[in-house]
């Protein structure tokens, strides 16, 4: 199978059923055939191959969706760039994978232009509404001159995407993921019972982020409605729920404390919506209370994983959030394995550890990436004799449902999104008056996390937590610079071989807490 096959199936049993609605604009899946393969033609037509790889930096539309499928109907491979990184960030993300064409939108055109000024010979498609910028191809314009061409019915072992994520080096990653990857991801949720074939699915989250693509990949494969708006807020999903019938949507847990803590949320009808999924960081109980209380006839579905297993590893279903399965505080932990997929608890020799004991979640199936774009050793630490050793530190219980408690790679997940301790660090440290720091994260009400910084100065230096903070938004993007700083005058505690023991600098924070993850 691969990424393009529920388009051809949509295009035999349902071309005349609802594909798209993106602000006035609503497509069916007969349009949305003819425009993807006039689309990959027109990849083709600059110069993109089969294996080359195409790159989109936009926020949320119906044009980024046409995009993963022509990309893959022309046999290429997909770049989506993070909207939220800097644009130091996503030109070293697009050195990195050498893409070829570039759409961006109007929020991104200028960064673009200046993309294609610094990677000579990079192509620009400008996918948006209005006015072209002078000097980049229109995305219709690309349409209408190029006919449509056949699908180039790539396999399952193909590269269907590069998807990238923090590093722990410093530098981000490039996960690799197959078209075989993609769908066996979305056939796995499909076989859980998420997305059924009348889902009126809204993309509020990020189309970059592979979160939503897990339920993307699975509405192509059914041929469910796709409900677009450009970004999430909470205005915006309570209108497109009142206004489109909205029935599933997902949304991270921060999202969610934002939608059911509106003022306004009891003035929008509601009633259309069945299931809200959540995932990509750990939900707090008071905001899942609450959010249960708020959307009393909405059934919550949590979806654990990263975007190295395409995403999902395991799924706690609306039952383990209530009756019985919430007496035993199963709605705290993160679900059994999904269908394809199999789920052990590892020590640090690789060794299974039997039933309650903590040690690494580690995850075997046909959704383990490909690999890291052209970094095998980091595959090799990674992904060992097919198991993919997630960083995240957990235990299973006797029915096999899992519990994060903890990370082992020194990982912050804050909105939702992986901030790595490093990264930050690299950019705090090239502040002048800094001598060395540690990020942390720590326990946010809204952020689940949050990235905190503590800071010791050089000798006969001043510098303010402000001045820190606004400095590393030089180089990095928003998300990952610190909302806090500590300034000491103390050297930072050290292991006998001179590492920073972080969890001491942890300890204040999260000592009081059953878990040391949020």
């Amino acid at each position: 199978m691969n990424i393009t096959h529920g388009l051809r199936r949509a295009l035999q049993i349902n071309p005349t059923g609802l594909a798209t609605v993106f602000g006035g604009r609503r497509r069916n899946w007969r349009e949305i055939g003819e425009r993807v393969s006039r689309l990959a033609a027109g990849i083709r037509s600059l110069g993109a191959n089969p294996g080359d790889r195409v790159a989109i930096l936009s926020l949320n539309s119906d044009r980024y969706l046409e995009l993963y499928l022509a990309t893959a109907w022309a046999g290429a491979v997909i770049v989506p760039l993070n909207i939220r990184w800097s644009p130091l960030e996503n030109e070293d993300a697009m050195r990195d994978c050498r893409a070829q064409v570039l759409f961006v939108d109007k929020t991104f055109a200028a960064i673009g232009v200046s993309l294609a000024k610094a990677l000579p010979g990079l192509k620009l498609v400008f996918a948006d509404d209005g006015d072209v910028p002078a000097g980049i191809e229109s995305f219709e314009a690309l349409l209408l001159r190029n006919q449509p061409i056949p699908d180039a019915m790539r396999v399952s072992a193909d590269l269907a995407g590069i998807f990238y994520t923090g590093g722990t080096t410093g530098r981000s990653k490039g996960v690799m993921l197959s078209h075989g990857n993609l769908m066996a991801n979305a056939m796995n949720a499909l076989g859980e019972g998420l997305f059924p074939n009348s889902s009126v699915y809204l993309h509020a989250a990020p189309m970059f982020h592979l979160a939503n693509g897990a339920a993307m990949y699975s509405l192509l494969l059914n041929g469910g409605s796709n409900v677009i708006i450009q970004a999430f807020t909470p205005e915006g999903v309570m209108a497109a729920f009142q206004n489109e019938r909205v029935t599933d949507v997902l949304l991270v847990p921060t999202m969610i404390q934002m939608l059911v803590d509106h003022p306004a949320l009891g003035s929008y009808d509601l009633s259309s919506v069945k299931n809200i999924i959540y995932g990509a960081s750990p939900i707090s109980e008071a905001v899942l209370g609450r959010a249960i209380a708020a959307l009393p006839k909405v059934q919550f579905t949590q979806a654990y994983g990263m975007t190295e297993l395409s995403p999902i590893a395991t799924i706690l279903h609306w039952n383990e959030h209530i009756g019985d399965s919430r007496a035993k505080g199963r709605h705290r932990g993160a679900g059994r394995a999904t269908l394809g997929c199999e789920v052990r608890i590892v020590d640090t020799d690789d060794r299974p550890l039997p039933i309650g004991a903590v040690g690494e979640i580690a995850v075997r199936g046909d959704n383990v990436m490909m690999g890291y774009w052209e970094r095998p050793e980091e595959t090799s630490k990674a992904v060992i004799d097919g198991w993919m050793h997630t960083g995240d530190g957990g235990y299973m219980d006797e029915d096999g449902f899992v519990y994060v408690v903890d990370r082992v790679k020194d990982m912050i997940i804050s909105g939702g999104e992986n901030v790595y301790s490093v990264e930050v660090e690299n950019a705090i440290a090239q502040h002048p008056a800094v001598a060395q720091c540690a990020v942390i994260g720590i326990p946010s009400e809204r952020w689940g996390e949050q990235v905190h910084a503590v800071v010791v100065t050089r000798s006969n230096t001043r510098v303010s937590a402000n001045e820190l903070i606004e400095f590393s938004k030089t180089l990095i993007a928003g998300y990952k610079c610190p909302r806090s700083v500590d300034i000491s005058e103390n050297p930072l505690p050290l292991s006998g071989a001179g590492k920073v023991l972080k969890r001491e600098l942890r300890k204040p924070f999260w000592d009081s807490r059953e878990r040391h993850v949020s």
